[in-house]
């Protein structure tokens, strides 16, 4: 039936169209410069790291997974744009209506719960360095990152059923156009879809986000620790710029769910006009990463070529390499190298044979060598925790 809509339309609409709203032109704008910029771009990132990267640290799989996410998603922007552009409605038919905008919101709680995985992954490296590098494999990321993938298209399940395809004939000459649009069977099915987007694909991760940083600050501070770490600044402008782009959707979702709730006309009224723009703006973010990356790697242009973005990655591979640890006196050691958990153990264990073999010696003889053994396993004690 989708397909015989399609054939009706385009006879029908062949000498005319619907003239272009003031939206309709805003979207246009933001939806061409995003996949112009946005496509190639996140092509670019991912062929950066599979092809010049020699060594993937887990900072830089963690900004591989999004800039894929993102790449795809974009696919859907000529779909998008022949339907603001065309003046003939929806013409791909009912599911193409419904999975471009699952893929969209599968990359919305992708990218949110990548972010966590950042943040997380900072903190433990500040917070729990040992426990930080003995976690931090490749495999127990492949297991996370499968984790992040399932959870998106579970949570992205309702989107389909909250599309639909709507015939309209209000239009010049009595043309009949189908449109791709919301579709709700009741209030409740509407404030739902949109409190549960913001509250799972917002206030949920963001929250965990900010706890996760604002400890990590805190803990440097506190060390006196003033270097930044690369890694650690990419990180951030990430999470800023997805809350900058993502931040108007959910206040328009809140101004809707409010409305709705108090029956105020006139703010469901608010958030339906900007609701087209800010989803715009939000889709715009897919297209943003790429740019900063190569504003993060600028200073390796020069020297790396088209491998700058490389050279980018690789620096946060050896920043994983660094173990930070925290003295008595607030400041913090760094040790450039990769502990392992059963050498120390071993290592912790032959000293407790050497402590208590001394107690069977002379006590004159052995209280500097016993004093010194109690040294070395709190220094051992310490890097455990």
């Amino acid at each position: 039936m989708a397909s015989n809509i399609t054939t009706t339309i385009s006879q029908q609409s062949s000498s005319s169209s619907v003239p272009l709203s003031i939206n309709a032109m805003v979207g246009i704008a933001i939806l061409t410069l995003a996949f112009v910029l946005g496509f190639p771009g996140n092509l670019f990132v991912v062929w950066t790291v599979l092809c010049r990267v020699k060594k993937r640290s887990v900072t830089c799989l963690l900004v591989l997974n999004p800039s894929m996410a993102d790449a795809f998603v974009l696919l859907s922007g000529p779909f998008f744009l022949r339907y603001l552009a065309g003046g003939r409605g929806w013409e791909f038919g009912s599911a193409a209506c419904k999975l471009v905008h699952y893929l969209s919101s599968v990359n919305m709680y992708v990218s949110i719960y990548l972010i966590c995985l950042m943040s997380m992954d900072r903190w433990l490296a500040v917070s729990r360095p040992f426990l930080f590098h003995t976690m931090r494999t490749k495999r127990s990321l492949l297991i996370l990152l499968l984790v992040v993938w399932v959870l998106a298209l579970l949570l992205s399940v309702p989107m389909p059923f909250y599309r639909r395809l709507d015939m309209r004939g209000t239009f010049p000459n009595n043309i009949t156009l189908s449109f791709c649009v919301p579709y709700h069977k009741s209030k409740g099915h509407r404030v739902f879809q949109y409190l549960f987007e913001t509250i799972m694909a917002f206030l949920l991760p963001f929250s965990l986000i900010n706890t996760c940083n604002s400890s990590t600050i805190c803990r440097l501070q506190s060390a006196k620790f003033q270097r930044r770490a690369q890694g650690s600044r990419l990180i951030l402008m990430v999470i800023c710029t997805f809350a900058v782009f993502w931040l108007p959707y959910h206040i328009v979702n809140i101004i809707e769910v409010v409305g709705l709730l108090q029956d105020s006309k006139s703010a469901v009224t608010v958030a339906l006009a900007a609701r087209p723009n800010v989803t715009a703006f939000a889709y715009f973010s897919s297209a943003v990463n790429p740019i900063l990356y190569v504003f993060a790697g600028s200073s390796h242009i020069r020297q790396a070529g088209f491998s700058f973005m490389g050279k980018l990655f690789e620096a946060t591979n050896s920043e994983n390499k660094t173990t930070y640890t925290f003295t008595r006196s607030g400041h913090i050691n760094r040790r450039c190298y990769t502990p392992d958990k059963h050498s120390a153990l071993n290592t912790l264990l032959m000293k407790l044979g050497r402590l208590f073999k001394s107690k069977e010696k002379d006590m004159s003889g052995g209280v500097a060598g016993k004093d010194a053994d109690e040294l070395e396993l709190r220094t051992l004690a310490i890097q455990l925790n």
